[in-house]
């Protein structure tokens, strides 16, 4: 019996439309081999939607992304707008889908296939194996704490003003996403904050610990200073399974992560929202490589993320962990082919354009399915 799910297709600027073509072909391949059919739809945002609309997002294509079983986000930035006021840039629209639709949990996976070991910035015997999840709380914290903004004072100076908040049950719904994780991994979480100078830091690991000891007692539980964080995942990178942290360390310690695999191009990610009491929930995917408008237009773009996003799209919104799998086993098997786009390239590989990896990824599958 074919399943129907509902996609809402988001690629926005830069690079993000040519590597959603690349995922194109896996979603046919998906439909003609795995007994699914997707009933996708597509739509502007970003610079893309500024161009059109006026605006990086319309309550439209928010209403589409509630009544979907999943979106899929390319990527949003353009520098031709950078002369626009804050509430307007591309980025807007990214931000504004997550407090919408009210998606707080950022899964960003940093793991290093064997056939890109020696990609990495760091030695291969440091990074060989690597498998970190980060979960990052996306929604709270001082993205989107209140009062900001940027004021004049009396003696005509200027003060910008953001602040750091959050509450007992943002810290609970995030850190019970990066426990149920550990369950499935290594059954490991590290939490993260500042509690030694940050009021928000100390409340963070107050109620991590209390919901560890109430909910969790299995799961090894352990605690990190950000800054220390940092400096040991470039130091040790292995010894971390799952990490949870807030909104601005999560944005800084899963990109720092993302250097310890060799390319940005190679990282999906996933952002969760609550479980609805049908069971359904919200949840965009999406490459955490950007717009790339430098190289936008040339063919020259990584398009695995944006496949892998996919990936982490079947396993955790559409239950199909089987074809996640598959997935994931034909990007390793194309690497270890030697086919390597312009930011993983290496000595001795065969350097290929956006469409040609797309092609070899489906390529890949169909051997993989013959194989049985």
């Amino acid at each position: 019996m074919t399943v129907t799910k509902k996609l809402l297709v988001l690629p926005g600027d830069g690079i993000g439309p040519e590597v959603m073509r690349e995922v194109a072909k896996v979603v046919s391949w998906m439909e003609r081999t795995r007994g699914i059919r997707f009933e996708i739809e597509e739509d502007l945002v970003g610079g893309a939607s500024l161009a059109v609309h006026g605006t990086p997002i319309r309550d439209e294509v928010i209403a589409k992304a509630r009544a979907a079983d999943a979106v899929l986000f390319g990527s949003v930035g353009d520098p031709r707008w950078a002369h626009v006021g804050f509430d307007r840039r591309p980025e807007v629209a990214i931000l504004k889908l997550r407090s919408e639709l009210e998606l707080f949990a950022n899964l960003r996976p940093a793991q290093v296939f064997e056939a890109l070991a020696d990609a990495s910035t760091l030695k291969p015997e440091v990074v060989a194996g690597l498998d970190i999840m980060i979960v990052r709380e996306t929604v709270g914290g001082i993205y989107f704490g209140e009062p900001r903004g940027i004021e004049t004072l009396a003696d005509g100076t200027r003060r910008g003003i953001n602040t750091e908040v959050y509450t007992t049950p943002e810290i609970e719904r995030v850190a019970r996403v990066a426990f149920e994780l550990a369950r499935k991994r290594g059954n490991r979480v590290c939490s993260v904050e500042k509690c030694n100078v940050m009021e928000s830091g100390l409340l963070w690991k107050e109620v991590v610990t209390d919901l560890h000891a109430r909910e969790y007692p299995d799961v090894t539980l352990s605690h990190m200073l950000a800054d220390n964080c940092a400096m040991q995942l470039v130091r040790n990178p292995r010894q971390f399974d799952v990490i949870v942290t807030g909104n601005l360390f999560g944005d800084l310690l899963s990109d720092l992560a993302s250097m310890l695999t060799g390319s940005l191009g190679m990282l999906p990610s996933a952002t969760l929202g609550p479980v609805a009491a049908d069971g359904r929930r919200a949840a965009l995917y999406e490459p955490i490589h950007g717009s790339a408008p430098d190289i936008a237009g040339t063919g020259q773009a990584n398009p695995l993320a944006q496949i892998l996003s996919f990936a982490m799209l079947l396993r955790y919104s559409l239950d199909r962990g089987d074809d996640a799998d598959l997935i994931e086993r034909a990007v390793a098997d194309v690497l270890a082919s030697g086919l390597r786009t312009p930011d993983i390239m290496s000595e001795g590989k065969a350097r290929v354009g956006t469409a040609t990896m797309g092609d070899a990824v489906v390529q890949a599958l169909d051997r993989i399915a013959k194989a049985g």
